[in-house]
């Protein structure tokens, strides 16, 4: 078991983010999950992630406010405990219309080229 406490949480900085502050929650440490790791995101009115496709599948799950996601030709807003996953190698932007701060858990695997602690 590992128990990791909020307030030991590091930042990270995500390619192709703005207005993103994120926190790994757990994953690429000694202990932790040997083939996922989550994260934090905290999205200010205005900020996002995308349009961009990673090779890897993902989930968000919203705890706090609102986000839009598009992928796949679609559009849905997502609101607190909603979640969505997005295939590997899909596009996908998500976006904070809101005028409040947005807080996403998300869940991915790590990437073919690194492996937990």
């Amino acid at each position: 078991m590992l128990v990791k406490r909020f307030n030991d949480t590091k930042s990270y900085e995500a390619p192709n983010h703005r207005g993103v502050h994120s926190l790994r929650l757990q994953g690429f440490e000694e202990g932790g999950p040997k083939n996922f790791w989550t994260g934090l995101s905290h999205i200010l009115p205005g900020g996002g992630a995308g349009p961009d496709a990673t090779p890897l599948e993902k989930v968000y799950v919203v705890l706090e406010g609102e986000v839009t996601v598009r992928a796949e030709g679609q559009e849905v807003v997502l609101r607190e405990l909603d979640s969505v996953t997005i295939g590997a190698g899909v596009e996908r932007e998500v976006l904070n219309r809101s005028n409040a701060m947005a807080k996403m858990l998300v869940v991915m695997p790590y990437p073919p080229t690194q492996k937990a602690g």
